[in-house]
């Protein structure tokens, strides 16, 4: 496989003290089998769609190179939330035409209801907290904007609140430096490692066939479909999907190449916090929150008083990168959370996360390679965008009319980066610039 970033990304160490349990109790691939759909990842997109096609009769198999999971599925901070997307609703609109933008909303909206839906149906029991989202503004400019964005909010059913900074206060949810939140209610959290290991527990249930530890390396194209090599055995389909995300490999299949871009997300969490500790901060609220910086910071107060503090950033991957970011996340949470400078991290970890050049997820069928399909990019928000796409390309795999929204956004085929061999580097730019005007 050829990947953009060094091998530690793709090894066990950014995850090896991630808080999240993993479930590794599952079979490999060992010599060769057919099937109908073969499945390249095994996180929330490959196992939403391979429960999908199995509820319909379709025979899946999942191939996953680790465990299911084990990707950015298994090490996110939890956000079942809107999102997915990186563009305005002006872009939306100049992109696609009027009423673009709220397709792309029904769509988020359909992606949370959809999550909240498989927890309950398949009982799989993910510590869920919080009622709806926050946002905190930065700077006085962001939340001059907030009234508009909450106006935006209820024309489209959605229940939201400017809260002045007095107001944030009283509700539990006092950070350094905010001006004031926009909360909203849609959206919940959750344990993403028992929500993967539920969905791919019910996925099994279903009839799919999950291995681990079979990385695919080769895909050729044959008459009758494809065949997909791994280090141990090869499986023949007649159709394919490609759900690898931030750690698929350059060019399997060689569409993909330079139409996604990998960046780091990590991830800190406290001890538990005592009451006392949680007043002296003045955040005692479980609602899931980020800010409104370019390069973000999200976090949540977990139900067993734990705090998790996530942030964007980080350009490259080795130990002594990452150990630079450890120094940068706690700085950040120290000046977001004074109160708590001082309190122990239990856990840290790290991920990658899926851009694409357009900002905009795809899902659909991977052009000029008939019976192939792919479904990726995200941009941070892929606990429900992920599991909602999953079970959109099901849909187009079975070959029958989506029921779910499929707006043009998703629909919209990944186009290059400029000089793709170098967008790591472009990006890393990108990110200066960035941190520049969340200075400003």
């Amino acid at each position: 496989m050829t990947r953009l970033w060094e091998p530690f990304a793709y090894s066990d160490a950014p995850r090896a003290d991630c808080a999240w349990a993993l479930d590794r109790d599952w079979p490999g691939l060992d010599g060769d089998l057919a099937t109908d759909v073969a499945v390249i990842g095994g996180g929330f997109t490959g196992l939403s769609a391979a429960l999908h096609l199995a509820q319909a009769g379709a025979q899946v198999t999942v191939l996953e190179a680790n465990a299911p999971g084990w990707g950015a599925s298994g090490r996110n901070g939890g956000f079942c939330c809107l999102g997915g997307a990186k563009v305005s609703d002006a872009t939306l609109v100049r992109r696609f035409g009027p009423g673009a933008d709220d397709a792309w909303f029904a769509a988020e909206m359909a992606a949370v209801d959809l999550v909240a839906g498989l927890l309950e149906t398949h009982g799989i029991d993910a510590n869920t907290h919080s009622d709806g989202e926050v946002l905190l503004a930065h700077r006085p400019r962001a939340y001059r904007g907030f009234a508009e964005d909450a106006a935006t909010f209820r024309r489209r059913g959605v229940e939201a609140e400017v809260l002045p900074p007095e107001a944030m206060k009283e509700r539990g949810l006092n950070a350094a430096g905010t001006h004031g939140g926009l909360f909203f209610r849609k959206g919940f959290a959750l344990d993403p490692g028992a929500y993967v290991a539920g969905l791919a527990r019910a996925t099994q249930r279903a009839g799919a066939d999950i291995r681990a530890r079979a990385p695919v390396h080769a895909v050729t194209r044959e008459p009758a479909g494809f065949r997909l090599a791994t280090p141990t055995g090869t499986v023949t389909a007649r159709r394919l999907l490609v759900a690898t995300g931030g750690y698929s490999s350059e060019h399997l299949p060689p569409w993909l190449g330079g139409r996604f871009l990998p960046v780091q997300s990590s991830i800190i969490m406290t001890r538990p916090l005592t009451a006392d500790e949680q007043a002296a901060q003045g955040w005692t609220s479980d609602l899931i929150a980020y800010d409104s910086r370019k390069l973000l910071h999200y976090f949540r107060l977990l139900p067993n008083g734990r705090f998790l503090f996530g942030m964007r950033g980080g350009i490259r991957a080795t130990p002594r990168a990452q150990a630079h970011i450890a120094r940068k996340i706690r700085a950040d949470f120290a000046r977001l959370f004074p109160a708590w400078a001082g309190v122990e991290i239990g856990n840290e970890w790290s991920g990658l996360v899926t851009l694409s050049a357009r900002r905009t997820p795809y899902v659909g069928p991977i052009p000029e390679l008939d019976g192939a399909f792919a479904a990726l990019a995200y941009h941070g928000n892929g606990v429900a965008m992920g599991s909602y796409s999953g079970a959109m390309v099901a849909d187009l795999i079975l070959g029958r009319a989506p029921t779910r929204p499929y707006p043009d956004a998703m629909r919209d085929p990944l186009l290059r980066f400029p000089a793709p061999r170098f967008r790591r580097g472009l990006f890393a730019g990108v990110m200066a610039l960035m941190a520049l005007s969340d200075r400003l």
